[in-house]
């Protein structure tokens, strides 16, 4: 799914800024290599692996320079002026009730920045199934993906999975498990926002366009009471499953899924799931997921 011009003029009201840059780039159709070297005829140096981290989200460009440079930006890509800058102060406006949620970008930021790559490691996901554990405390026991990827550039070996514990969460005692043709390398964790980042490592290099398999889980319940589980997508077009399995102990009261498109806009889409009588879990399936945020919320008696 391509981005339109309507899309673009959303995204650049209600960010976030990575968003709305990758936008502007699709509706421009400029590759990163032709944004570089506009770039360069105006005095401004900026590596295409930055152009990519910022249009990826996993860097902000915070240094002077690189403001200056998303100011050319605007330019480059025929934007209204202050247009990008503005998304990037108000990311980074203290209070407000995006907080937390700026919180964890910050500390997921880090913690791939810690292990040395973008995001998406150079890959875009085909497909992800994803099964979450709730158990009788309420507690987020753990979940388990299956995805598939596409590499979309050469030599590719690795992903890394991020995963964010409820309330309460001890990133310490979270456990990072490979279990299908990979296995794990390096695990960051943030104490304060109970993210942890886990490097998975590939049987072998890809090659652009080759496709890959993996399962992998994160194993906690060292938090408090969950109430939803959200997955955030930065790319359109793949398919999403999630599942979330209630133990017999604790069933939900009501459950509902959610969407939100883009990631900054409210809550919209609720629909109503009901718990199987054998299997008390509840699903949703997105055939082309859209940039932005997709979930299951309960409630508890």
């Amino acid at each position: 799914m391509g981005h339109t011009a309507a899309d673009l003029e959303q995204v650049l009201q209600t960010g976030p800024f990575h968003l709305a840059l990758r936008a502007a780039l699709a509706v421009r159709g400029l590759p990163l290599e032709r944004v570089q070297h506009h770039l360069a005829h105006r005095g401004i140096k900026v590596g295409v692996t930055s152009l990519s981290y910022w249009q990826q989200g996993a860097r902000r460009p915070q240094r002077p320079e690189s403001l200056r440079a998303v100011g050319a930006l605007e330019a480059v890509l025929d934007l209204p002026v202050n247009s990008l800058l503005r998304l990037l102060e108000a990311a980074t406006a203290p209070g407000g009730v995006r907080g937390a949620a700026r919180d964890t970008a910050g500390a997921v930021d880090r913690l791939l920045a810690g292990l040395g790559a973008p995001g998406d490691g150079g890959l875009h996901t085909v497909g992800h199934h994803e099964r979450v554990r709730i158990g009788g405390g309420r507690e987020l026991l753990g979940r388990d993906s299956q995805q598939v990827v596409r590499a979309h550039t050469d030599g590719v070996d690795r992903y890394l999975a991020v995963h964010r514990g409820a309330p309460g969460c001890d990133p310490a005692r979270v456990r990072a498990r490979a279990y299908e043709n990979c296995r794990t390398g390096r695990v960051g964790r943030d104490a304060r926002t109970g993210v942890v980042v886990a490097e998975l490592l590939f049987d072998g290099p890809l090659a652009a366009g080759e496709t890959y398999l993996f399962g992998y889980g994160f194993d906690d319940g060292t938090g408090g009471p969950c109430a939803e589980y959200v997955r955030g997508f930065a790319y359109a077009g793949s398919q999403y499953v999630l599942q979330v399995r209630f133990d017999r102990a604790a069933l939900p009261a009501r459950c509902r899924r959610f969407a939100q498109v883009p990631a900054s806009a409210p809550r919209a889409g609720r629909s109503d799931l009901t718990p199987g009588a054998v299997s008390r879990s509840v699903h949703l399936v997105e055939q082309g997921v859209r940039p932005g945020v997709l979930g299951i919320e309960w409630e508890w008696e």
